[in-house]
């Protein structure tokens, strides 16, 4: 729950208790994407060679939690900005520090399973934490939504040290085939100069960037719409928005993890693209409260698919080089470009051609995405 966003509630603080314009709020969102695209991949490459993943999940909940301390209390952009980038910095840790744990804990032959179930609990924490959030703006303001956070951080901190180091692989959770141990069989480990010539992941990549590039800004745009000068009413409905998609991601990431083998990568992958296309879509036509609540569903189905696609399609692709967390690190740094472009491009955008324009253009963005998937990506399920 310490991972999940509050953008969309940042949104809705920004533009009504500050009074920023979408240009101003745009890049207070682009700056914690450029802060992960600029640490993503080294920070991967640290938690390849680290041994201590559960301390740095317990540094970057703290990270987050004295982050949003100070944009709660500070007035000044600059400070703001900066609490954002460490926000960044924080996030691009904890997630391939919990893929990393979870490859450690079971194995790549349980993985996909494993990380369905990450998901769910996630989403399910993500889901109780927005409707939380929701009553709590209605009750006492906006502000403690960015307080509950700071305390769910600090729970992290605690709960994480319940795993035991001991039941962690390292090996394992950084993919090696354990041929390293031994001195006869010890192969050179996966170079990033390897990895940038690996094509289904480079390919992978760009999948990821369009998607990312589509969905990252949808949330954020919607917030920007319904709050309309008024702070309570949207607060409310954005809590509705993330509560239907989260709940809607816990069945679909347990069934994602569980059928990733029966049914494939590629195919999950393609009604991912499909699902953030419509909806969209669907943004662009009806801007009424209750409508894009249900719409929400979709992203459910689309977020629920691909954050367990992701780290499945990077351990399928980097299986016994040792290099799991690197590479999974590169395709964040992707994630974070994409994302930052997305919601600094489309900022400007709206500013200019209002909000049907915007949606429109990132639903584009996605069916490019999913043609170029379906054109060019091989399935990865036992590749290597």
């Amino acid at each position: 729950m310490c991972g999940m966003s509050l953008k969309p509630y940042l949104v809705i603080f920004l533009t009504t208790e500050r009074q920023w314009n979408p240009a101003q709020v745009g890049f207070a969102i682009a700056i914690t994407n450029i802060a992960g695209i600029l640490t993503q991949t080294p920070i991967g490459a640290v938690v390849d060679a680290s041994k201590h993943k559960r301390l740095l999940i317990a540094i970057a909940s703290l990270a987050i939690a004295v982050s949003y301390w100070m944009i709660i209390h500070a007035q000044a952009f600059p400070a703001v900005i900066a609490a954002q980038a460490s926000i960044g910095v924080a996030a691009v840790t904890i997630i391939p520090a919990v893929s990393a744990i979870s490859l450690g804990l079971v194995g790549p032959d349980r993985l996909n399973q494993r990380i369905g179930r990450n998901e769910a609990f996630n989403r399910g924490g993500n889901a109780v934490t927005a409707v939380a959030a929701g009553v709590l703006a209605q009750l006492t303001g906006l502000v403690w939504i960015f307080y509950l956070l700071v305390l769910l951080c600090l729970i992290t901190v605690v709960l994480v040290f319940r795993i035991q180091s001991r039941n962690i692989d390292n090996t394992l959770a950084r993919s090696d085939d354990g041929t390293d141990n031994d001195p006869e069989q010890r192969q050179p480990r996966t170079t990033i100069k390897d990895l940038l010539h690996d094509r289904p992941l480079l390919i992978f990549s760009l999948s990821v960037f369009l998607f990312y590039a589509a969905n990252a800004a949808l949330l954020p745009l919607l917030s920007q719409q319904l709050t309309g000068g008024q702070s309570n009413m949207p607060s409310a409905f954005i809590s509705a928005c993330i509560a239907v998609s989260q709940f809607t991601t816990i069945p679909v990431a347990a069934w994602a993890g569980t059928n990733a083998d029966r049914w494939g990568r590629k195919p999950l992958l393609l009604l991912a693209f499909a699902a953030t296309t419509l909806r969209a879509f669907l943004y662009g036509l009806n801007a009424n409260p209750w409508f894009v609540v249900g719409v929400q569903s979709l992203d459910g189905i689309a977020s629920g698919i691909f954050a367990v696609l992701l780290v499945v399609v990077v351990a399928d692709l980097t299986k016994g080089t040792g290099r799991f967390n690197l590479a999974q690190g590169a395709i964040y740094t992707t994630i974070g470009l994409g994302a930052a472009l997305s919601n600094l491009a489309i900022g400007f955008l709206v500013k200019t051609a209002g909000f049907s324009t915007g949606f429109f253009t990132l639903s584009a963005i996605a069916e490019m995405g999913m043609i170029w998937l379906g054109l060019t990506m091989p399935e990865t399920k036992g590749s290597k």
